[in-house]
């Protein structure tokens, strides 16, 4: 695949992941969708070009679309621990191996076990703990998530209504310790916040977070080629991690969380359901205290608990919170209307009126509109909730309208002309009540619209009669258009009643 038809967006995702969570190549090919021998293309490129990451803001996509590509990592060794127990233990941590641990274990004791009878006796100890314990991740690098599937009745104390909470699950894959809350459903929002609820309850972040094919993680579920929700892509750089689905219909991928969710229905749901909460935060301070005592529950087959090997293992191997919390936000992709506006949550915002017709991206968070362009903020607004209205910047206003646009509002009444004089007249009108005529291009444009798919006389018959009612409006005449209330003949004005004849009412020419 060529560097050019890449978004450039996830090449420098490639770059990042490399060079800041030091992933191997065909992680990164799964976290974006790609394949193994380009990105590691990519990264050869980028070493060869003599750069260094972290980019200077000076390299914006074009500069960097022939330098990004380096050198493919090595994979790293196997991974294994001698006593039984603590060979477990120790292969949790990064870097150690089976070989490593043999290799100290004849040290030790030269006369021992030779390396493959020493690893058949640790995978046959292996094979006899219970499956959540018996994978092998290292400590710090994978956490698993997921959303439980029964949900626990939340009760408005004022309406009596009964609202279902949804119970999601975090596990860290070295350790086992688990991580849930209740949310008020599965959508995106959620579904982020209760990362960040577990990121911080964790005290740090894991190196890949591994969740469930659901729509708030993934935009388009494929087996080879998961395709993340860019906002779910967002909060993993700013945490520094990395998001590599599982596999649709594969458990073995997030067996982890699927046993964890199992633990937290056994010992959280379980221990709630003759409880009554009237709120989510009062279910969740429920939670935190059966959570606490669940993360402390020893171990069947081996020593300690999830708390215990957290603490000793798991969590010094976690990366540290990044300062600031991560706030949602929302990716979108619009297009620049003729008026070099882009309308965002039925709000218009201006960019540049250089990128009319262009195409762009738009991050909304609660309280700001950016918009970028080919990875390069072009834009930015406070949030706007006023349905219809225009947030408009004075600099993005060209200087030289019929310059830099080929359209005026002159040329858009000639085109209405072309209809009729009736839509005509209604253009004329619509231009004339904004406070900027380019306000209401996308208006008049849509009117002229109507004419492709109804033709020219049922428009001038509905913006005549539009006229008529003084309501002119692209959604008013294509209101008209629907009902075929164009056929109909327009209203008569109601007759006046007859003058009455008498001495105390006054006539027309008293006014004069």
């Amino acid at each position: 695949m060529g560097t050019k038809r890449l978004s450039m967006r996830k090449i420098r995702e490639v770059l990042r992941l490399k060079h800041e969570l030091g992933l191997e190549n065909r992680q990164i090919a799964k976290c974006c969708r790609i394949s193994h021998v380009s990105v590691g293309n990519y990264l050869a490129r980028f070493t060869k070009a003599g750069l260094s990451w972290p980019l200077g803001p000076e390299w914006d996509d074009g500069r960097l679309s022939d330098a990004l590509f380096g050198v493919r990592a090595e994979r790293q060794p196997g991974r294994e621990l001698p006593s039984l127990i603590e060979i477990h233990r120790e292969l949790r941590r990064p870097g150690v191996t089976l070989q490593l641990l043999w290799e100290e274990y004849r040290a030790n004791h030269p006369g021992g076990y030779g390396y493959s009878q020493f690893c058949e006796h640790y995978r046959r100890f292996a094979r006899k703990l219970d499956p959540v314990l018996r994978q092998e991740h290292r400590a710090g690098e994978r956490m698993f998530t997921d959303f439980a599937g029964p949900t626990i009745p939340v009760h408005d104390p004022r309406t009596g209504e009964i609202t279902p909470a949804h119970l999601f699950v975090a596990v860290l894959g070295a350790s086992n310790y688990t991580f849930a809350t209740a949310t008020r459903d599965q959508g995106l929002e959620e579904w982020l916040l209760a990362h960040v609820e577990a990121f911080e309850y964790f005290g740090g972040t894991p190196q890949i977070v591994v969740p469930d094919n659901l729509k708030a993680a993934v935009s388009r579920a494929c087996r080879y080629e998961p395709e993340l929700n860019p906002s779910y892509a967002e909060l993993a750089r700013h945490y520094g991690t990395a998001v590599i689905p599982a596999r649709p219909y594969k458990a073995r991928d997030k067996a982890k969380v699927e046993a964890g969710v199992l633990v937290v229905e056994r010992w959280i749901m379980a221990a709630l359901r003759n409880r009554k909460f009237l709120s989510l935060a009062e279910l969740n301070a429920a939670i935190r205290v059966l959570l606490e005592r669940l993360n402390n529950r020893p171990f069947k087959k081996l020593p300690g608990s999830r708390a215990s090997w957290f603490r000793e293992i798991e969590a010094p191997a976690l990366r540290p919170l990044p300062e600031q919390r991560y706030e949602f936000c929302e990716w979108i992709r619009a297009g620049v209307n003729i008026d070099y506006h882009v309308a965002v949550r039925e709000h218009h915002y201006s960019v540049p009126h250089s990128l009319v017709n262009e195409r762009v991206e738009v991050r909304l968070t609660a309280r700001t509109v950016e918009i970028l362009h080919r990875g390069q903020r072009v834009a930015a607004h406070p949030r706007s909730f006023v349905p219809g209205g225009t947030t408009t910047i004075e600099a993005h206003r060209p200087k030289a309208h019929q310059r830099h646009l080929a359209w005026t509002p002159g040329r858009i009444i000639r085109w209405a002309q072309s209809v009729g004089v009736y839509t005509a007249a209604a253009v004329q009108s619509i231009l004339e009540s904004k406070p900027h005529p380019e306000q209401g291009y996308r208006s008049c444009l849509g009117i002229l619209r109507l004419a492709k798919g109804y033709g020219p006389e049922r428009v001038e018959a509905a913006c005549r009669r539009a006229l008529s009612g003084g309501v002119c409006s692209y959604r008013s005449i294509k209101s008209i258009l629907a009902a075929k209330l164009d056929s109909q003949p327009l209203p008569q004005p109601e007759e006046t009643t007859a003058a009455v004849q008498h001495d105390n009412v006054r006539g027309r020419g008293y006014y004069h």
